[in-house]
């Protein structure tokens, strides 16, 4: 896997675009009609930061609403192109309805939240100005694009009418990386005492490091065992490929298998090399583990009996490596990092508009239980009339076909017109119908194999509760 590879949206093929989505982009002069030309129309540019922005107005009227998209994480040093959808089959249906697409590419890469959250406003701003101001703007993203998306509402609520943050990092900035630490420092403290878990020096090196010790621990039970507890501390499920059948319950050998190809493939790279990305924005480390009782968060676990079953067929003793952890010298956090992490973003709860999450059930980069910890800020805050959450049984991170994106984006707009959720047209079963209704060209997914045909997968599903919760309201 290149490491400079954007990790999230859905990467489907442009061949798959109907005729007419990418047309010649224009040089428009202000005031410009947005929509009406017979064609889809470009406009893309530079904000006075250096963030590039893309708009797309339809072929047809504009009806009026902009859908303003931020996208997720970009690998320190990658080609970070402005992006105005998450897959070019659901922007071009979009298109075709007579809405109008936004994004911009944030100034930096990295966790760029205190870029992209005025990049965004700045392509918003110049939307208006190149165009007629939005009658409606829904924020939505996916990823670190579906924090950027919470984070936009929360800072400027008076700009959007709705939102749909998809596996997003619901949990915010603070929960996020101190989860993180957590099952570093269990794999340091139980496989590689060698590898940096805070203040990385040489990113490359230590990366490299623990990739080396976790590929030799992965050929002893014993090493599984302990791997798979360093996973169960940030709730990583057992499941891994898009379109795979999931492991049973039952199959533990089988979801640690899974869990390791979520740490050697997709997550090592950000806890063990890309915070150092972070520390180096924050001014230092934002993330702690003083007080952590380990004991008590692994039996919160959603894979708590995964690690049992694991530990005693190992014969490892899991209370004497609970202890190991417990008694392990901790690690505190810089303050005025913490301060900037949770300025970039943490989550108040307070809505003022209807917003609709989805994720997939097994999502082990950003986790479902994300879910559940924005959940529990919004009720606190005594909102939570206005969320709505949707669950895709699936592995993978934003593993959402078209149809399934598009439904979302039909709910969501549909609760902009009535003015309330139609419960009904939330159960899974009506979601799954109104997917399949959007036919062949949208029910699909892109594979390692290619795009293959793909049914809708919504289901009922209740997130086990966030491990390390961080908030505004804490």
């Amino acid at each position: 896997m290149k490491r400079t590879k954007r990790i999230a949206g859905i990467a489907l093929s442009a061949a798959l675009l109907a005729t007419g989505l990418s047309s010649a982009a224009p040089a428009f002069a202000s005031p410009q009609a947005c929509g009406g030309s017979g064609t889809p129309t470009t406009l893309n540019g530079a904000l006075p930061d250096g963030a590039t922005y893309l708009i797309q107005c339809p072929a047809g009227a504009w009806n009026g609403t902009l859908f303003l998209y931020s996208h997720g994480y970009v690998t320190p040093g990658s080609a970070n192109p402005a992006e105005d959808a998450g897959d070019p089959v659901t922007g071009a249906w979009l298109l075709s309805h007579g809405y109008a697409l936004a994004g911009s590419s944030y100034s930096s890469t990295g966790w760029a939240i205190q870029q992209a959250l005025p990049d965004q406003i700045g392509t918003l701003n110049l939307f208006g100005q190149t165009f007629r101001a939005p009658r409606q703007t829904i924020a939505w993203g996916h990823s670190l694009g579906g924090i950027i998306t919470a984070g936009l509402i929360q800072q400027y609520p008076d700009r959007f009418s709705a939102a749909l943050p998809m596996c997003g990092v619901l949990s915010g900035g603070v929960a996020t990386w101190n989860t993180a630490l957590d099952a570093e420092f269990a794999f340091q403290q139980l496989v590689d005492p060698s590898v940096s878990v805070v203040n990385i020096t040489n990113p490359a090196a230590n990366l490299t490091a623990a990739e080396t010790a976790a590929a030799g621990a992965q050929q002893t039970p014993q090493g599984r065992a302990r791997l798979a507890l360093a996973a169960a501390l940030g709730d990583t499920p057992g499941w891994f490929t898009p379109l795979s059948p999931e492991p049973a319950s039952n199959d533990f050998a089988g979801q640690e298998a899974n869990q390791f190809l979520w740490e050697s493939r997709v997550t090592f790279p950000f806890v063990f090399a890309f915070r150092a990305e972070l520390e180096a924005r924050a001014g230092g480390n934002p993330s702690w583990n003083t007080g952590v009782n380990y004991f008590s968060d692994l039996a919160k676990s959603a894979d708590f009996r995964e690690v049992a079953a694991l530990y005693q067929a190992a014969g490892l003793s899991l209370s004497g490596d609970l202890e190991t952890l417990n008694h392990a010298s901790r690690i505190s956090a810089d303050p005025s990092a913490v301060s900037y992490l949770a300025h970039n973003i943490a989550f108040d709860g307070e809505l003022s508009m209807p917003v609709l999450t989805m994720h997939t059930t097994g999502d082990g980069l950003v986790v479902p239980e994300n879910e559940q910890a924005y959940r529990s800020v919004v009720d606190r805050a005594g909102d939570g009339r206005l969320l709505r959450q949707i669950f895709v049984q699936r592995a993978g991170h934003c593993a959402f076909t078209p149809a399934e994106t598009i439904t979302a984006a039909q709910v969501l707009l549909n609760r902009l017109h009535t003015g309330h959720w139609d419960s009904s047209a939330l159960r899974p079963a009506a979601l799954n119908s109104q997917a399949t209704a959007l036919g062949p060209a949208y029910n699909i997914y892109a594979a390692s194999s290619g795009v293959v045909p793909t049914a809708p997968a919504f289901t009922s599903y209740r997130p086990a509760p966030y491990l390390r919760p961080f908030d505004l309201r804490h």
